[in-house]
């Protein structure tokens, strides 16, 4: 007998609550609460999600440092309505350390899933996997797994009470229990993949994206991916289905299963969300919204000139007035010699009067500041990997490939202050730094040096590992964005320096 199983599969909806574009500051057709007006559920229909909720948007920041004056878990209560059963954690669901994880799964009416991760505190409600029976007697074995980079972006503390394990062990392990219990076997994976779909080509080695592995090694019928906010919508690998949810609560994936005499097929389609809503819980977080907004437009202070958007290959040749004046800001905070500092994928400007959500639209990252004792060893290894941003095509500078995929990278090129550097990207990557002093041209010596950066780079992802392992003599607790109006309120209106960048030249074809 032939029977159904359909399935709304989200994930990435990073803090998309209402249907704003907040940083925009337009209506936009997206968010979890118009989302929940599209999904149609009865007992053979499960909704799922693969994690990256309470970050991404000014509307999340703001209640998660304000928790206080909304009147309820909004990212919680939009997941209600819209009835998820069965979600799995994100890597940015621990940005903001255990509380707050523990605040929003306890709002949730969802059951959380997710292998790898070990509540030493028990307050959380996880669960490994599940076995959920359908009304046509259908038996779903589901299980949850986050990537195990989290390890290497959270700071100890951010993790305090929780234990991250191998997400791939993990998932053969929960299959292992699922498979004799199951008729159909589900893994829903907050990762991607680490193959080139097409051709089956390795894009990456570091083991942040396992999705290609698990399909290929394990026998699932499905793999609900996420993570890289691909739109993938329906591919096999070794006889598993997998599928990757864009993100921003833009669209969705909406899944039919089909399972007869064990044979089991299944076809999907990514789906456009719609501006229609419920009126709850939308009245009810309204107010909320409202005193977001209030908060993003509020005027902080004033630049002397305005900045422009910058395109991305002109300001890593020439420098960039945006990255100078993070840069101000963070070594102004820390006192530090030396700072580094990176721009979102998008270029954009900031404009008098500065407002937090135009910060917010600038500096588009949840990062703290962090001071590393580095030497000019470690300076020089992460100047190369900041060179090999650069490749030549017909005799020019372009952007390379590896910052270009398989998803955009441009925030891994870092813009320092402090130094002069010289690249000669005509040479072989991790050999084109060939000059490196001080601003003022004296060496950099041989003692340490104090240099800030972000939370996120100080972990040594992005390819630079030797700021990982550098001693971190100070850490901030203040989000960046903050700490730049606070800057631009105490400054106004705020010069900014000569734009530093590193010299790159290289040899003409002839």
């Amino acid at each position: 007998m032939k029977r159904t199983l359909k399935i709304y599969y989200t994930s990435d909806t990073h803090g998309h609550v209402f249907p704003v574009d907040y940083l925009a500051g337009v209506p936009e057709t997206c968010g979890i609460l118009n989302l929940a007006a599209q999904m149609k559920k009865d007992e053979n229909t499960l909704i799922l999600d693969g994690g990256d909720t309470l970050q991404g948007t000014p509307f999340s920041q703001y209640y998660l440092e304000h928790p206080d004056k909304a009147p309820c878990h909004p990212m919680a209560a939009a997941f209600n309505a819209a009835g998820y059963d069965y979600i799995t954690l994100g890597n940015h669901d621990f940005n903001f350390g255990y509380k707050a994880l523990r605040d929003y799964l306890q709002a949730l009416d969802a059951q959380c899933l997710c292998a790898n991760v070990q509540d030493l505190r028990g307050e959380l409600g996880i669960l490994p996997e599940i076995v959920h029976t359908l009304e046509n007697g259908l038996r779903i074995g589901i299980s949850g797994i986050v990537t195990d980079y989290v390890n290497v972006w959270e700071q100890p503390e951010t993790l305090a009470g929780l234990r991250i394990t191998d997400a791939f062990t993990a998932a053969s392990h929960a299959y292992e229990r699922l498979r004799p219990q199951c008729d159909i076997c589900i893994c829903i994976y907050h990762g991607g993949f680490e193959r080139d779909l097409q051709d089956g080509r390795i894009l990456s080695y570091t083991g942040e994206n396992i999705g290609w592995k698990l399909c290929e090694e394990l026998g699932y019928d499905l793999v609900l991916t996420g993570h890289q906010h691909a739109a993938i919508e329906g591919t096999d690998i070794n006889k598993t289905y997998a599928v990757q949810c864009p993100g921003g609560a833009e669209r969705y994936v909406f899944l039919e299963v089909e399972e007869e005499d064990k044979k089991v097929d299944i076809g999907s389609r990514i789906l456009p969300v719609e501006k229609e809503h419920e009126r709850e819980p939308y009245d009810t977080l309204l107010p909320f919204e409202c005193m977001v907004e209030q908060w993003l437009n509020q005027p902080v202070g004033w630049m002397a000139n305005d900045i422009l958007p910058e395109e991305k290959l002109k300001a890593a040749l020439g420098g960039s007035r945006m990255a100078a004046l993070f840069n101000q800001v963070q070594l102004a905070v820390t006192g530090a010699e030396l700072s580094c500092t990176s721009l979102g994928n998008t270029p954009v400007g900031l404009y008098s009067p500065v407002t937090m959500k135009g910060i917010y639209r600038a500096y588009p990252f949840d990062n703290t500041l962090v001071v590393l004792e580095a030497d000019e060893t470690v300076l020089r290894a992460s100047l190369e990997r900041c060179a090999a941003y650069f490749t030549l095509k017909d005799g020019k500078p372009a952007i390379s490939e590896v910052f270009l995929e398989p998803k955009l990278g441009h925030f891994n090129y870092d813009f320092y202050a402090g130094i002069s550097c010289v690249f000669d990207i005509g040479r072989p990557v991790g050999q084109r730094v060939t000059k490196l002093t001080r601003t003022d041209g004296t060496p950099l010596g041989k003692g340490k040096l104090r240099l800030c950066t972000s939370n996120y780079r100080a972990t040594g992802i992005g390819g630079y590992e030797l700021l990982g392992r550098c001693p971190v003599l100070w850490k901030g607790t203040v989000q960046v964005p903050e700490l730049i109006a606070r800057y631009i309120r105490s400054n106004s209106p705020v010069k900014l320096p000569n734009r530093e960048s590193c010299q790159v030249i290289w040899q003409p074809q002839t």
